[in-house]
């Protein structure tokens, strides 16, 4: 994998890269607040690349990145599945303006990482096969934390997440910004009340 991050220019970690890469790799939950441009998004990923590259493939769904700028999605869609090419790692992106064809293609081949948008993570409850395959999440990255904190989308997503981890068990929650405002506030929101 180093061979393949140098070729892509990423050799020396950031600071927060640093910090929290180990405790991502140890399936820690994390918040991961820092200035936009550093490398959060990278902090988080890799390691859980890492983690799919070494245990090989594995049927469903294992990594959620949740967005809720649809836009991001397609910025972190192209550098991620960049990425998961290489590694031999399957990523995907589903939300409202997913066309039906691409929505069957995921039901019957889930990609290993899905980014998606929280209204979407709901409806993907509805679908027989896409609900099984949501059984084996084991990470949730959640992008741009501080824009769902306190709003209804944010608690709609809370919602969504406790429904995955009742189908699914629990799985590592990721939760990445540049601004929350109360860090202690944002890693309740981020993990639930348990």
């Amino acid at each position: 994998m180093n061979a393949i991050l140098a070729e892509r220019g990423i050799t020396d970690p950031t600071p927060p890269q640093k910090d929290a890469g180990p405790k991502i790799q140890q399936a820690l939950n994390v918040l991961l607040v820092a200035p936009t441009g550093i490398g959060k998004t990278e902090a988080a990923i890799l390691p859980i690349f890492d983690a799919l590259h070494q245990t090989g493939k594995r049927p469903g769904i294992r990594c959620l990145y949740i967005t809720p700028l649809r836009a991001l999605n397609r910025d972190m869609m192209k550098r991620m599945k960049d990425l998961g090419t290489d590694l031999g790692i399957t990523v995907d992106v589903r939300h409202g303006d997913t066309s039906a064809y691409d929505r069957q293609r995921q039901s019957t081949h889930p990609p290993e990482v899905l980014i998606t948008t929280p209204e979407t993570l709901q409806v993907m409850f509805t679908g027989k096969r896409l609900a099984e395959h949501l059984k084996n999440v084991r990470c949730v990255i959640i992008d741009e934390i501080h824009e769902l904190a306190d709003n209804e989308r944010g608690a709609q997503m809370s919602v969504a997440l406790e429904r995955l981890a009742a189908h699914a068990g629990e799985f590592q929650r990721i939760g990445l910004s540049a601004t929350v405002g109360n860090e202690k506030e944002g890693a309740r929101f981020l993990v639930g009340v348990k």
